[in-house]
């Protein structure tokens, strides 16, 4: 049993790669496209004024300790001569005072020097995430800030992706009760005309309130992406399977027939004649419906030319898997023929 829904690929992290300093855009180390790994460096800016600056605070931090330095050794001299009385206590203390100033005015020099470093390391602009890289939004040369908007580049993580996609609020208990109990529940993700799979994974996680507008549920699905065969925003429709059943009887979609009183398949007996048998169906999927009642595996059922048929119509059924007989039986049949081009067909029930 699968639920399905509309959905589609959404990268598990896209990353704008901006500048944290100002400057020249002095070289980009990677290509168009490329798919780069966390840490691999993708541009440099011009550093030569944040080295100044460092180079700066690293002077000024020399003379306020040397100042320091100064200022203790008074303050020892200060506090062996305040006992003899040679000079007063209110020197002394402003004495102590200017030494905390002076290790104040150091504590901000070592500041300035770690802000210079900091700005420093940021003209080497590194790849935060894994990912592929998109079209290069700025070129070598130009002047880059801070404050832009666009960033330099988009990185994508493309291995693994996700998808989102939505079911409905009545299917939402079940898969809820599922993941209470541990399980995992596989999703197929599969093309626009949902005929060709693209990948399999499973589901992540679900949304935490249901869309009022449209009574559905949003669902995050992770697939792995190696090949890339899954691309972010491209649309999918994604298979859930809920539940498997089994020692189930199917029958032909095809074969099962619906009017306003019952739903009835037509049954070939063992002297070639048809009868009108009601079952219930259970679930269907694909090609394939579950009869809960009304046939047993091994039955044959007609799938096609139905309108030529009524209770007791003598027919030849072709099965596709069984042989063509040698020789036609000796007494015509009566009624619609079958042959495997012609109509109606008939089919076993199997057994799942």
């Amino acid at each position: 049993m699968y639920y399905s829904g509309l959905g589609a690929v959404t990268p598990l992290a896209t990353v704008t790669v901006r500048t944290r300093v100002d400057g020249q855009l002095m070289s980009v180390r990677y290509r168009e496209g490329d798919t780069i790994h966390e840490g691999d460096l993708l541009a440099e800016i011009d550093d030569g004024p944040y080295q100044a600056a460092l180079t700066q605070a690293e002077g000024q931090l020399i003379r306020d300790q040397a100042a320091l330095e100064n200022a203790r050794i008074d303050l020892v001299r200060y506090q062996q001569l305040v006992p003899q009385k040679a000079i007063p206590e209110q020197q002394l203390a402003t004495q102590q005072a200017t030494v905390h100033q002076d290790e104040g005015v150091v504590k901000l020099d070592q500041g300035q020097i770690q802000g210079a470093k900091v700005n420093l390391a940021y003209c080497r602009i590194s790849a935060p995430v894994t990912g592929r890289v998109g079209l290069r939004l700025v070129d070598p040369g130009n002047i880059v800030q801070a404050s832009d908007t666009n960033g330099l580049v988009v990185i994508t993580q493309m291995d693994p992706i996700s998808a989102i996609f939505t079911i409905s609020e009545d299917q939402l208990q079940v898969v809820l009760k599922k993941m209470a109990a541990g399980q995992t529940l596989e999703v197929d993700a599969f093309d626009r005309d949902a005929k060709t799979k693209l990948a399999q994974g499973s589901l992540t996680t679900l949304d935490n309130q249901i869309d009022p507008t449209t009574g559905t549920l949003k669902l995050r699905a992770t697939f792995q992406n190696a090949k890339g065969t899954l691309f972010p925003n491209q649309f999918v429709n994604a298979r859930m399977l809920v539940q498997e059943k089994r020692g189930v009887t199917l029958v032909s979609t095809a074969a099962v027939q619906r009017n306003s009183q019952a739903t009835y398949v037509y049954v070939v007996k063992t002297d070639s004649t048809v009868t009108v048998r009601p079952i219930i169906i259970g679930t269907t999927e694909g090609d394939d419906s579950e009869v809960t009642s009304g046939l047993v595996p091994g039955e044959v059922i007609v799938m096609t030319g139905v309108d030529k048929l009524q209770e007791g119509t003598k027919v030849k059924a072709q099965i596709p898997a069984a042989k063509v007989p040698a020789k036609p039986p000796a007494s015509p049949a009566v009624g619609p023929t079958v042959s495997p081009a012609a109509t109606p067909s008939a089919k076993k029930t199997g057994q799942a």
